[in-house]
């Protein structure tokens, strides 16, 4: 469930009660504080989430952002930075979309980080830069096969979800030819 906005402890309070009262085994996430009408990455909120996790027993992954909001866990590694010591229900929706614009590597990030990723965006980008923009599936620039084999060598066993962001008023056809790719890859990846 998610990416959920938590502004505030209660907020934060709230989104675990409502996932356990509807059986939620992940929720994905964005804690934040407001710096000058920015939102901004929340070091204190996510000292309560770390405890949410343990008292509900239900895993947390941060929403990265890319390079647009980069006050608010860009990548991968920005939000590993705050968690890496806290319990590993606290971990990852890594947006591949967004870490390639940022400059990273999402097959790197899955690699290195795959224990603490507990949910997946998957989509595709014109471009590894601030400047890419949401494409269908096979289009972009991300090395989806490449991609898939590390799920497989990581045995992941999350949530991966299609996030297509391009033709908005009419999406129906870049989602079909997104998805129909990522199925191929799948077979052709076993």
């Amino acid at each position: 469930v998610g990416p959920i906005y938590m502004g505030s402890e209660q907020e934060v309070n709230n989104a675990f009660a409502y996932a356990k009262r509807v059986g939620v085994k992940t929720l994905v996430g964005v804690p934040f504080k407001m710096i000058d009408k920015k939102r901004v990455s929340s070091p204190e909120l996510l000292a309560l989430i770390n405890t949410k996790v343990k008292e509900y027993d239900i895993k947390y992954a941060i929403h990265n952002h890319g390079p647009d909001m980069p006050e608010l866990f860009p990548t991968a590694e920005s939000a590993m930075e705050l968690i890496q010591d806290m319990d590993v229900r606290v971990g990852l929706c890594l947006d591949i979309g967004h870490q390639l614009r940022d400059g990273r590597d999402p097959v790197q990030a899955m690699l290195t980080y795959a224990e603490r990723v507990h949910d997946i965006h998957i989509k595709n980008v014109t471009e590894a830069t601030k400047k890419g923009r949401g494409i269908e599936m096979p289009r972009g620039k991300i090395d989806m096969p490449a991609f898939v084999r590390a799920l497989r060598k990581v045995k992941y066993s999350g949530v991966c979800s299609l996030e297509y962001e391009k033709d908005m008023s009419d999406p129906l056809l870049g989602i079909a030819e997104s998805i129909g790719y990522f199925r191929g890859v799948m077979d052709a990846t076993r």
